[in-house]
């Protein structure tokens, strides 16, 4: 591990960061370009004492959790995250590489001002690349796998326990929304073998999505009216907004419920409750 090339590598790209790309201040009083250590130890979910020691090229043995959380909290493109693992001696995980592996900047940097509501960041093919704490409490954490396993929509005509996110009577509708969109995205891509290989697994293993599939219909899903299962809250009315990135490969997704339903009351009790009550592991996480 080269301890004082990783230093200064996470020195250099915190001085490139600016406050107003991750939605945080920028007061008169502010002594650096970029971001305070403490500012990107906040962002990667790290305490300010163990960055600080990484800065300073302390001995200490980055995870390959903490590195990818700090490419995230410095926006590090494809290749500069390769780089930090290189740098930390650790082996690059696969899903760095691709259109899909990071969450783009632009909507990294939307979620990052969306504190008050649960948001999340997923690819088209409805992998979920990151999420706020909100959107961990409500629909559970993100799968760590990615690929047809990390896909929500794969799990959701492959995986029974997928569906439990949502009430039973509204499971039909789910599925025709999503082959719909799948359709939509098949198109977009072209010749594209990810999702060609998906369709022809789902239409092996799926008699739905098979049927589905050949009714032909065809709809991106931009703004949802859904009901979540909660499992301390009940079940959740919400309205699920998307904000597709400029290529269309990436979609923010965020929560919402008009003031004075229940629906907010319960996005409000949320923020209390935070992710300790949930039960729910990462194979049921929705995508919208």
């Amino acid at each position: 591990m080269n301890l004082a090339e990783l230093a200064a590598f996470l020195r250099s790209r915190r001085d490139r960061v600016r406050p107003s790309d991750v939605g945080l201040p920028t007061g008169p009083r502010r002594r650096v370009p970029g971001l305070r250590r403490e500012e990107v130890a906040q962002l990667a979910g790290l305490s300010a004492d163990y960055y600080t020691e990484l800065e300073r090229g302390g001995d200490v043995q980055p995870s390959a959790q903490v590195l990818a959380a700090l490419a995230r909290a410095l926006r590090l493109g494809g290749d500069e995250r390769d780089h930090l693992f290189h740098l930390a001696d650790r082996p690059v995980p696969t899903v760095a590489r691709g259109s899909n592996a990071h969450a783009q900047p632009a909507l990294l940097g939307l979620l990052d001002r969306l504190t008050t509501t649960p948001a999340q960041i997923i690819t088209d093919l409805h992998e979920t690349l990151v999420q706020n704490e909100l959107a961990a409490a409500l629909v559970g954490r993100a799968p760590t796998r990615r690929g047809a396993a990390g896909s929500f929509v794969h799990r959701w005509f492959t995986d029974p326990g997928s569906r439990t996110v949502y009430p039973t009577e509204d499971h039909q509708q789910h599925s025709r929304a999503f082959v719909a969109d799948l359709r939509a995205v098949a198109a977009r891509r072209g010749r594209d073998t990810e999702v060609a290989g998906m369709v022809a697994d789902l239409r092996r293993r799926s008699e739905e999505f098979a049927a589905l599939w050949d009714i032909h219909d065809v709809a991106l899903r931009r703004t949802d009216h859904k009901r979540i299962v909660h499992p301390t809250l009940g079940v959740v009315e919400v309205d699920c907004h998307t904000l597709f990135s400029e290529d269309g490969r990436q979609r923010l997704l965020w929560f919402s419920a008009p003031p004075g339903t229940e629906g907010a009351a319960q996005l409000e009790l949320l923020s209390v409750i935070g992710t300790q009550d949930m039960t729910a592991d990462d194979e049921t996480t929705p995508a919208c």
